[in-house]
């Protein structure tokens, strides 16, 4: 039988345009097209697989199976548009893969395909074959990735590729700034494992899970990334990740910041016996005791930005009392504070409305539950006495009194670095945040459809390698990942453009 067109719905909701032969019941997929997400595109499509079907030997058809006439044509503006929408998109990607130097590296054709498949459409490593298909490249066969995966972990690609992130950010950024956070990735498996298991989970979920850690410089571009178990506390992953980076790149100059779930007496230490600074945040309770001189000599009054530099005790030994008989507070310096650190702490009245809000909202829940209008769970400001519940009103005026303050914990001298530029760093951190968004769902790292560790590491290697073009890509457009159809071609059409600048030009 001649070639012919035929029309295919794809897993995406797109339509296939392919053409097909069939012979003694079988059908064979001579070329693929492309796929259309619009009439306007289908049309073009079809269009252009009707001149094609002429090379095929068709041309004496005059009417298609899919009852498009030969006659008809679509504009030739929508005809380019669409011949070029999949291999624009694939240069793009392919320029950034090579600009980061990932080619030089990584010499296996199906590991980049699989990332090229994960910034297009995240989906199982199954399903990426339909995906390659769609963008008009011969997808391997399934075996082919998963024995990829195997490569991944045995020729340690991560490592491969965590050198030429470090690279790259070390000629663009720098990394005089660290940024460092933890998330959880959850599993449908019904029991734990070694690794799977069942833990403090970000998202309130019983399901065993996994943590992962995740370095990233002060624009939320990859160094590092680590793999916990899901039972594992926050305050431990820091350590490992930072030494895993500090032995990798040889590095000691550099600051590490993170926020309060990582600020233990222990970590502080260990970083700032490995010759680390760090910024973290300071929990709200500890404002009483290191605010306690400014609190002596103005009140409760405190202005709008206002900032308090003063120092906050290493461990449990508290500050010298005495301090609050001078009004002037205590310029923090590792020979003259060896018990203590320096903290930073400033005032905003519109975090403070935020901070009310917030209490509020809890003292009417604890409210609730005492008067047995919501079921008896654990709430803040609920005090339990002989089996009776009452509002704890004094722990809610003291809570009160602190809204608003926020503190930053840091090992640098006020010489080497401001209270200003300390409070700017740390809210560097939101970048690492929006990695960890674009991870989980522009490039969704979960659902993960493995059970092995290996196997698991190997998928968070390519997460990790698909962020990092992702936020190559990111940069040079300033557009955001191509999750989002509005910003689609601007982001792929900017970013190949930008991609072929030579590096002189950039």
């Amino acid at each position: 039988m001649s070639p012919r067109l035929r029309k295919v719905t794809t897993g995406s909701g797109a339509t296939a345009v392919q053409i097909v032969r069939k012979h003694r019941g079988k059908v064979t997929v001579l070329e693929h097209l492309g796929s259309a997400h619009t009439e306007a595109e289908l049309t073009a499509l079809l269009t252009a697989g009707e001149e094609k079907l002429a090379g095929y030997g068709a041309a004496e058809q005059l009417e298609l199976e899919l009852g498009l006439p030969t006659g008809t044509s679509a504009p030739p503006r929508a005809r380019t548009v669409v011949g070029s929408r999949a291999s624009i998109l694939i240069d793009a990607i392919t320029q950034s893969w090579k600009r980061l130097g990932f080619g030089q590296v990584i010499n296996d054709d199906a590991f980049f395909h699989l990332v090229l498949a994960r910034l297009v459409e995240p989906t199982s490593k199954a399903d990426s074959l339909r995906v390659l298909a769609e963008l008009g490249i011969e997808p391997p066969h399934h075996n082919t990735f998963l024995n990829c995966l195997r490569r991944a972990n045995e020729r340690d690609y991560r490592g491969k590729i965590a050198d030429k992130c470090f690279a790259h950010s070390v000629a663009t950024t720098g990394i005089s700034l660290l940024l460092y956070d933890v998330t959880t990735l959850y599993f449908q498996a019904e029991k734990e494992d070694a690794l799977r298991q069942v833990g403090y989970s970000k998202e309130r979920r019983v399901d065993p899970q996994i943590v992962v850690g995740l370095l990233v410089d002060r624009t939320g571009f990859p160094l590092e990334i680590g793999c916990f178990e899901g039972s594992k506390a926050e305050t431990h992953t820091i350590i490992p990740v930072i030494k895993a980076f500090q032995e990798r790149h040889h590095v000691t100059d550099m600051v590490v910041a993170a926020d309060a779930g990582m600020l233990s007496a222990k970590n502080l230490k260990e970083l700032d016996d490995a010759g680390l600074r760090f910024i973290v945040g300071s929990r709200q309770t500890k404002a009483p005791h290191d605010l306690a001189t400014h609190f002596r000599w103005n009140g409760e009054y405190t202005e709008d930005g206002q900032i308090i530099d003063t120092i906050t005790p290493k461990g449990v030994k508290r500050l010298d009392p005495e301090r609050v008989k001078k009004r002037r507070e205590p310029v923090w310096s590792p020979e003259e504070h060896p018990d203590a650190w320096r903290v930073v702490w400033q005032y905003r009245r519109k975090r403070a409305m935020r901070d009310e809000q917030t209490l509020n909202l809890q003292r009417n829940r604890a409210l609730a539950i005492i008067d047995g209008d919501k079921p008896a769970k654990k709430a803040r400001f609920v005090k339990v006495t002989d089996e009776e519940k009452a509002f704890d009103e004094k722990a809610y005026e003291r809570a009160m009194k602190l809204t608003g303050f926020k503190g930053y914990v840091t090992n640098i001298p006020v010489g080497t670095m401001p209270a200003t530029e300390v409070i700017g760093s740390y809210h560097d951190l939101w970048h690492v945040e929006q990695s960890f968004r674009m991870s989980k769902t522009d490039l969704r790292a979960r659902p993960i459809f493995h059970r092995t560790r290996d196997a698991i590491e190997a998928h968070l290697t390519l997460v990790f390698t698909a962020l990092a073009v992702s936020r190559f890509m990111q940069d040079a457009t300033g557009v955001s990942s191509p999750g989002f159809d509005g910003e689609f071609s601007t982001w792929k059409s900017s970013a190949c453009a930008r991609a072929r600048q030579p590096v002189a030009a950039r």
